[in-house]
C-alpha cells in the first residue's frame, strides 16, 4: 500500500533560531521587564552590537529593510522629481521607497561578472541624466557588487550612495563588510534572511547626526515637547524591543549561519557543476560572499521550469531569479540603461533551496533529483 506521508518540506530559506536559545534570553528579559514595546534595552543593544559587528558608526533599528532605505532616501535629501537609480536585478522593496518619496527610477542593468549593477550601465546612465540624487547599490543574493568601480563613478558626480545589502550581511568586500562603503547602507531581518528577527531592519551609517534624524522621524517625528507636538512628516517604523530581543540573539550565531550557507554552496558546485550547461553564481577574488541563496544559469535543454517544478513535485522549495524591475508591470514606464544582462540571468536563472537547517540528506536528495533531469 502506497504511503500517505506528506515529505516534510525543504524551504528555500526559512528562520533558523539558534540551539543555544540566545534568543529567548532577550526576549524573556524584555517580558520580565516590561518592555515590550518601542523602545528598550533590547533596541538600544541591538544598535549598538549591529554596528560594531559591521563597523560602522552608527545604527537605527526599524521595522524592516524596506523602511531602512525609505529614511535613507530621505536623510540623502531625495524628494518630488528627483532622480535615483536603481539596479533592476532586485526585488521591488529596493525601488518602491523611490516612490514613497515622489521620486524617478532609473532602472541600471547587471553585469555577469558581479549579477550587480554594471559600472558600465551606471556611467552610460549618467550620461543620459547628469543631475541624479542618490545611487542604490544591491549586493544580490549575498554577492558583493563591484563597489571599488561603482563608489568611483558616483564620487565623480557626487551623488548619495545607499547600499541595500539586505541579502548580504555578513559578507565582505575587500575584507571590510558591505553596506559600511556608502553613505547609508541597510539590512533585513525578514524571515528568510541570513538571521531574522521576523521582520526588522537596521539603517547604518558613520554620520551619527542623521541616523539620530532617521530614528526621529521613525518615531512619528515627535518633538520634545511636554504635549504631543509634530513639526515633521513622521513614521510609525521603529523596531519593537521584543523583536530587537530576537535579533540579538541571532546576531550571536551570524558567522555560523554564512558557515553553512558556503557549505551549502560548495555542496552544490561540487555535486552539480559538471553537468552541462550549469553556470553558478559568480565568485571574485575581492568578494566573501554570505551565499544567501545558492543560485544557478542553465544553458541547456535543461530549463529553469524544469528543474522548479521537479523538485515542486518533493516538496522542495525554490524559485526563479528576481524579475528586473523594469519588465516589472508597475515600473515598465520608467527607464531603463543597460543591454540583456538581467533580464538573461532571469530567464535563464534559479534559486537552489539554502535553508541553513538542511542536513547532507537533505542536500543529497535535492541534487539526485535535479541530476534525474539530466538522466532523461
Amino acid at each position: 500500500m502506497e504511503s500517505t506521508k506528506v515529505k516534510e518540506r525543504i524551504f528555500l530559506s526559512s528562520p533558523h533560531m539558534s540551539d543555544e536559545g540566545y534568543e529567548m534570553q532577550y526576549v524573556k528579559e524584555a517580558f520580565d521587564t516590561n518592555w515590550i514595546a518601542p523602545l528598550g534595552e533590547n533596541v538600544n543593544g541591538f544598535e549598538r552590537e549591529l554596528a560594531e559587528k559591521v563597523g560602522s558608526k552608527a545604527a537605527a533599528a526599524l521595522s524592516s529593510g524596506t523602511a531602512a532605505i525609505h529614511l535613507a532616501l530621505k536623510a540623502a535629501g531625495v524628494g518630488e522629481g528627483d532622480i535615483v537609480f536603481c539596479p533592476t536585478l532586485t526585488f521591488s522593496a529596493t525601488a518602491n521607497p523611490i516612490i514613497y518619496q515622489h521620486a524617478i527610477p532609473v532602472f541600471i542593468d547587471s553585469d555577469y561578472e558581479t549579477w550587480n549593477m554594471s559600472p558600465v550601465a551606471l556611467e552610460q546612465a549618467f550620461e543620459r541624466y547628469p543631475d541624479v540624487k542618490a545611487v542604490i547599490v544591491v549586493h544580490l543574493y549575498g554577492l558583493s557588487a563591484d563597489m571599488d568601480r561603482l563608489l568611483e563613478i558616483c564620487r565623480k558626480h557626487d551623488v548619495a550612495v545607499i547600499e541595500d545589502a539586505a541579502e548580504s550581511l555578513g559578507t565582505y568586500y575587500k575584507g571590510r563588510h558591505t553596506g559600511t562603503f556608502g553613505d547609508y547602507g541597510i539590512f533585513s531581518f525578514n524571515g528568510n534572511k541570513i538571521i531574522t528577527t521576523s521582520g526588522g531592519g537596521m539603517l547604518v551609517s558613520d554620520n551619527e547626526e542623521r541616523i539620530a534624524k532617521a530614528r526621529f522621524w521613525a518615531t512619528q517625528s515627535r518633538d520634545e515637547a511636554r504635549h504631543y507636538q509634530h513639526s515633521e512628516l513622521g513614521f510609525n517604523y521603529r523596531m519593537s524591543n521584543v523583536v530587537a530581543g530576537i535579533g540579538r540573539g541571532q546576531l550571536k550565531v551570524l558567522d555560523q549561519r554564512v558557515e553553512k550557507k558556503r557549505y551549502i554552496f560548495e555542496f552544490y558546485k561540487r555535486e552539480l557543476g559538471g553537468l552541462e550547461g550549469v553556470e553558478f553564481m559568480p565568485s571574485n577574488e575581492w568578494d566573501e560572499p554570505n551565499y544567501w541563496l545558492s543560485s544557478l544559469t542553465l544553458s541547456g535543454s535543461v530549463r529553469p521550469i524544469d528543474l522548479i517544478e521537479v523538485l515542486e513535485k518533493e516538496n522542495i522549495e525554490s524559485r526563479p531569479v528576481w524579475k528586473p524591475m523594469h519588465m516589472q508591470p508597475f515600473f515598465e514606464k520608467y527607464d531603463f540603461v543597460g543591454t540583456d544582462v538581467s533580464e538573461k540571468l532571469f530567464e535563464n536563472g534559479v534559486c537552489l533551496p539554502s535553508d541553513t537547517k538542511m542536513t547532507d540528506e537533505d542536500l543529497t536528495k535535492v541534487v539526485e533529483i535535479i541530476k534525474g533531469l539530466w538522466r532523461k
